[in-house]
């Protein structure tokens, strides 16, 4: 199982922020809109466990995401699984439903994305602007068990070159929700 080393950083202004990037040979993809809807378990809490379990939206592809609890205090490193679905999210939110899930909230975000390597290590970059919250930079970069450390330092580092402070460890949806 892998691990998402993840930092976002809220920002005033994206494109100011996607000038600087594209001076270091960062360059943002289309806009995508996605989609993300959080259920609650019939028999443990998740805001207590710190886990998640959504469907992502992303035109027709839909996915099932299990998130693991926060492992370190900077960032938001946890387990991740993800699955593609063979049907839509709103399906498979209805046999969630029928087995007790509860549906939370969605959070909607219009993304950009972009890829970049620093130090052999590749990111993914994404420019978020997040329906009722505002815009966020988001800096991930997936992992093993045995390389969480250097990730986090990694994307420490990535950020300082980006020129971002002021990292959020809370979820959208905890945001959402606050």
């Amino acid at each position: 199982m892998d691990y998402e080393v993840e930092q976002k950083f809220p920002v005033d202004d994206l494109a100011a922020f996607e000038s600087r990037a594209q001076s270091l040979g960062i360059h943002f993809g289309e806009p995508v809109r996605q989609i993300d809807t959080y259920f609650a378990h019939p028999s443990r809490d998740f805001a207590k466990t710190d886990e998640a379990l959504r469907t992502r939206s992303i035109g027709d592809q839909h996915f099932i995401t299990y998130k693991g609890p926060r492992i370190d205090s900077e960032t938001k490193t946890r387990k991740e699984l993800e699955l593609p679905l063979a049907t839509t999210a709103t399906e498979f939110s209805a046999i969630l439903q029928a087995v007790g899930f509860q549906q939370v909230s969605s959070v909607r975000k219009s993304r950009r994305s972009a890829s970049y390597s620093l130090d052999e290590r590749k990111f993914e970059i994404d420019l978020d602007d997040v329906d009722d919250l505002g815009s966020f930079v988001e800096l991930e970069t997936i992992c093993d068990e045995e390389q969480v450390a250097a990730a986090v330092s990694s994307v420490s580092q990535l950020a300082e070159k980006l020129g971002l402070s002021g990292a959020e460890r809370r979820s959208y949806l905890e945001l959402l929700l606050g």
